[in-house]
């Protein structure tokens, strides 16, 4: 069954050795919804039992935004920390799909990465982007709500310890050159070019020794995931919150919340 357009539509498609996912909701910049979440999903398990796959691509449809997180309107049924338990899980599990699929995975940025886009981008091997995309977690300014503490160390790993603060507590949204000199990016591309340099670098995955590539990317991801951190309390904090209610309802209101640190 397809999901009706304001749901969007994660597809899939197999061009030789190459898997290609594209999110497609461009009317709300690609934002994620539960039916989003559960599509990308089915397709890194449907990628991941297909051997003839060698690279995957990712990227969002319309030409103004990778992902622009996750659709705030659906947090206005939580009602209390549980929600906000299960949402982080639920989440977490999809990005794992992500970070574990067996073959090379690059995102194509051409717009905003923000929020679940940036986790989703981070969860890649590789990014590459035009100079107008943008990176950042802005929920300090927007929604009062936090990330997982597995989200928050592939952030660190990937951006160093200050930019992801910077994201975080100034809600400042990071210039792709700025990301490329932080080695999230692996190049910045014109526009007219991102296409080029997309299908280059998936012809070079695509084309190298793939137990090589298959056995270094687990031993990155088993170095990174080697000391768990436990932080339920803190997602349980942050969604129970009065201050995360007061973010939703200022959001789908269009309004400047008014933080109470409550």
């Amino acid at each position: 069954m397809t999901a009706p357009a304001s749901e969007g539509v994660v597809r899939w498609s197999k061009d030789g050795a190459v898997a290609r996912v594209v999110f497609e909701r461009p009317q709300a910049h690609n934002a994620m919804t539960w039916s989003m979440y559960e599509q990308l999903e089915a397709a890194c398990a449907e990628i991941a039992a297909d051997p003839s796959v060698r690279a995957v691509s990712f990227r969002g449809a319309g030409g103004t935004a990778f992902v622009a997180g996750t659709d705030i309107a659906q947090f206005t049924s939580f009602t209390g920390e549980q929600d906000g338990v299960d949402y982080e899980r639920r989440v977490e599990r999809v990005i794992s799909c992500v970070d574990t699929l067996p073959v090379p995975t690059l995102a194509v940025v051409d717009g905003w990465c923000v929020g679940g886009g940036l986790t989703i981008a981070t969860a890649c091997d590789l990014r590459i982007a035009v100079p107008s995309a943008r990176f950042g977690i802005p929920i300090a300014r927007t929604l009062g709500n936090c990330l997982t503490t597995a989200v928050y160390a592939r952030l660190m790993a990937e951006f160093g310890v200050g930019r992801v603060k910077r994201m975080l507590l100034l809600a400042e949204m990071l210039d792709a050159e700025e990301a490329r000199q932080a080695g999230f990016l692996s190049a910045v591309v014109a526009p007219e070019a991102l296409e080029a340099e997309a299908e280059a670098l998936l012809g070079r995955l695509a084309g190298h020794a793939p137990m090589t590539m298959r056995t270094g990317r687990e031993a990155i991801r088993r170095v990174l995931a080697a000391s768990p951190v436990e932080g339920e309390d803190l997602v349980r904090a942050s969604y129970g919150s009065d201050d995360f209610r007061i973010g939703v309802e200022a959001f789908v209101a269009k309004r400047k919340p008014q933080w109470t640190g409550r």
